[in-house]
């Protein structure tokens, strides 16, 4: 379930310049209007988050899970809600813009598995569900931190607010997807 490639390297450097052209316009109190690109792929339905981190710390992180609005809209909303509506973090300033480091990462759909041997660190996000409680974390969280399988699931436990162990329970619903990820400092932007 690995992320083929859905996006050409124009298409990514066009959502990554999107992403930075919209929060430098919030911030500065104005509104963009993107440029047109001619894809049929930026006009599809996909899910996507746009992360944010400066100097090397992370900054915001907002996406949609799965794909509930054309992937060239998605990453403007979500590049204006981590940059400005992050809970975990105040706005973004104008003074702030040079340090940041965009990244995008467009998911695959979810797949509910049964089995945590489906999971392959550093391909697979999770997401861990259970009632009202849900967390999520992408693909490159785990190669980030060095955590093995295990290490991933109880992070994503917590951060659905659930015991570190609840993974193993019975009635916990586990999803995984892999996604294509770019950055700004993969690509000459």
């Amino acid at each position: 379930m690995p992320a083929e490639n859905l996006l050409n390297k124009d298409e990514q450097i066009f959502l990554l310049r999107l992403a930075r052209s919209v929060i430098a316009a919030k911030s500065m109190g104005k509104e963009y209007t993107p440029d047109n690109f001619p894809s049929d792929t930026l006009n599809t339905d996909m899910g996507v988050f746009v992360t944010l981190n400066s100097n090397s710390e992370l900054r915001g992180c907002i996406g949609y899970v799965e794909g509930i609005a054309p992937l060239r809209q998605a990453v403007a909303e979500m590049a204006q809600a981590a940059a400005f509506e992050d809970p975990r973090f105040s706005p973004v300033s104008v003074e702030e813009l040079d340090d940041l480091e965009i990244e995008i990462s467009v998911l695959s759909p979810l797949k509910e598995i049964s089995d945590i041997s489906e999971i392959t660190v550093g391909v697979h996000g999770i997401i861990i569900e259970k009632n009202f409680y849900k967390g999520l974390l992408l693909p490159q969280v785990a190669t980030e931190y060095g955590w093995d399988r295990n290490m991933f699931l109880e992070h994503t436990c917590v951060k659905a607010g659930l015991s570190k162990d609840a993974w193993q329970q019975d009635d916990i619903i586990i999803k995984i997807f892999s996604a294509e990820i770019f950055s700004e400092k993969d690509l000459i932007v």
